[in-house]
């Protein structure tokens, strides 16, 4: 039975808390609606990219309604940033999670009992505690908000069993509205989320998946070390980024590896001991120009809004879960980058993953479209935002923001030189992979070439015309296109594909993407500061000192005082008054009442510095 809807707070009430509580003068989107939605009792299913403020789709209406918002969130550390943002708006906001002592759980829950929590935050696996679920019982409770939604979903990058438990908050709650709320989610999933959690009633609002302040480039995959280091400092030097590896040990080997070179950097990844991944993410939370180097297990739910690039260096597994983790970049609007590093040995460990896998033949047949999904964007010679979007269902044109709308590559056609690698792959007997058989082709007669008898075949030096370079681009395209195929009990050996006969015979053409060369650096595109003229980034730079200061203080990420967006604001305003403080974005009631005072005096030092040194 869905939930009836009571009389909707008015939209100017909701406004007023937006403008009150969080210091921001309007809506954006589809936000306005989905507040009064949930506000007024409707239940909802969100699907919203990282940094479109999904947040404050619960948190208004938990505001608006009688009782308690309990929001279901995956990880502590976002629980505990959320809850020190709130708190600094004056919000009542509390967690219930294992980092808390007994005692101060038992606070939390007798705060909740009376009624003096505006929000709490539970992770799914306490929630769904016999102990948990009679505390809530006992509770005025106003919504229940699902976040990361498409964790319910098997086919999901981010499956978390627990999950498919909440499902009894409709069954023992029937009257509390819920909205579940997601960055990603392809058709499949999206349908996954509303069967598993009882949401067939729930208003479904889809906003766009674009986000163009992030520039998505993938490059082909000579030196990755070399590549990355090229690009963190040529583009982001002393700036916040993620670098992504498949690995425990890669993480391990290139976070050291970066410091070596100059790169502050931090290993995350599930090896280490809890106490370590603790610190190495409050650092990251708390300091500015620190690289996070990780598995996938870092960064869901990771609020920190300067994040100025996300770097793969490994094939990640699906769209889904590239998107979500290149979407912890430029959180707060600004300019960013997914850089990505991309060669034959990711797709062949890929496919090696899904085919060694234990899992259904439903599931690897999924993942292995999914994976297809992914070579796609890789390969593509059109927009990648295009066939990004695309993929999510968004129909959209080429963006100009990313790197084959910035330098379109050129294509060729490659019938003569695909004929020539799958009769090398043939001849040589399907046992080899792309090394030798470039070897085979390009004439080079190494002792393993010469220990196979390969410098006698008919296919030796046959490809001399190509360098290196070139026919590894080749032999990469031909594996994504389907032509050939790794054999993985054969340590990946590549293997011709049935649609291979084809070309063979020269019966079907093949147009190939050539090997771009090096792009020379684009010019950075980094924090706000960047645009302000010197005085005002000079400024900039003792507001963020003062933040700093102030985090340092508190214990909490400098964000959770001010974003750089409301500093470069005030930074270019610079006003004089707790009026013109007011009218900034992102200067609440509580934090002009908190701040206001001490920004002030900052101003007014530094104004009286520009005046003597004028004088």
């Amino acid at each position: 039975m869905p939930v009836q809807p009571t009389p909707a707070a008015s939209s100017a009430t909701s406004l007023a808390i937006l403008r009150e509580t969080f210091g921001f003068a309007s809506f954006r989107g589809a936000q306005g609606q989905i507040v009064d939605h949930v506000a007024a009792g409707g239940d909802a299913l969100v699907l919203m990219p990282t940094g479109g403020g999904k947040s404050l789709c619960y948190q208004i209406p938990s505001l608006l309604r009688e009782g308690t918002g309990i929001v279901v969130s995956p990880l502590i550390a976002l629980m505990q940033d959320q809850v020190a943002a709130l708190t600094q708006l004056g919000v009542r906001a509390a967690f219930l999670n294992s980092s808390l002592d007994a005692r101060a759980a038992y606070a939390t829950e007798r705060a909740l009992a009376a009624g003096a929590l505006d929000l709490l935050y539970v992770a799914p696996e306490r929630l769904t505690t016999p102990r948990c679920l009679d505390l809530l019982a006992g509770a005025k409770l106003a919504l229940f908000a699902i976040d990361e939604a498409h964790c319910v979903s098997h086919w999901g990058h981010d499956f978390r069993p627990e999950y498919l438990q909440l499902s009894l908050l409709h069954e023992r709650f029937p009257g509390v509205p819920r909205i579940a709320l997601t960055a990603t989610a392809d058709p499949q999933t999206r349908s996954e989320i509303v069967g598993r959690l009882a949401l067939q009633d729930a208003r479904l609002f889809v906003s766009s998946f674009d986000r163009p302040n992030i520039r998505y480039t993938i490059v082909d995959k000579v030196d990755p070390r070399a590549q990355l280091l090229r690009f963190i400092r040529e583009e982001h030097a002393g700036e916040s980024g993620i670098v992504y590896c498949l690995s425990r040990k890669k993480v391990d080997e290139v976070a050291a590896w970066l410091v070596a070179q100059g790169v502050p950097a931090l290993p995350y990844h599930a090896g280490m001991d809890t106490a370590m991944r603790t610190e190495h993410q409050a650092r990251f939370q708390r300091e500015d120009a620190l690289v996070m180097v990780a598995t996938i297990a870092f960064g869901m739910g990771i609020d920190k809004p300067d994040v100025r690039f996300v770097a793969h260096l490994d094939l990640p597994k699906s769209i889904e879960g590239y998107y979500q983790e290149t979407g912890r970049a430029g959180r707060d609007g600004e300019p960013a980058d997914a850089w990505m590093a991309y060669g034959l040995a990711d797709l062949v460990q890929q496919r090696r993953m899904i085919e060694q896998s234990e899992a259904s033949e439903e599931y690897k047949r999924v993942s292995a479209a999914k994976l297809e999904a992914l070579l796609g964007l890789c390969e593509t010679a059109g927009c990648r935002r295009v066939r990004l979007l695309g993929y999510f269902g968004e129909a959209s044109a080429p963006c100009g923001n990313c790197d084959t709308c910035l330098e379109p590559p050129q294509t060729w056609d490659a019938s003569v030189a695909a004929r020539k690698a799958l009769s090398c792959v043939y001849r040589t007997g399907q046992r080899f992979g792309a090394v030798h058989l470039i070897d085979v082709l390009r004439g080079k007669a190494t002792e393993r070439v010469a220990g196979w008898g390969h410098d006698r075949l008919s296919v030796f030096g046959i490809g001399a015309d190509l360098e290196e370079a070139q026919w590894r681009s080749v032999f990469r395209q031909l594996t994504a296109l389907g032509y050939l195929r790794p054999d993985h009990a054969a340590y990946g050996a590549l293997t011709l594909a049935e649609s291979s006969r084809a070309v063979l015979k020269g019966e079907a053409g093949v147009e190939l993407r050539r090997v771009a060369a090096r792009k020379k650096a684009s010019a950075r595109r980094g924090a706000p500061a960047q645009a302000l003229p010197a005085p005002n980034a000079e400024l900039f730079e003792r507001l963020k000192a003062w933040r700093a200061a102030q985090a340092r203080a508190q214990s909490v990420p400098a964000y959770v005082i001010f974003h750089d967006r409301t500093l470069a604001a005030i930074a270019s305003a610079r006003p004089d008054s707790l009026e013109g403080l007011a009218g900034i974005d992102g200067i609440g009631e509580k934090k002009l009442e908190r701040y206001g005072g001490q920004l002030l005096a900052l101003l007014a030092q530094h104004r009286d510095a520009l005046g003597s040194a004028a004088e």
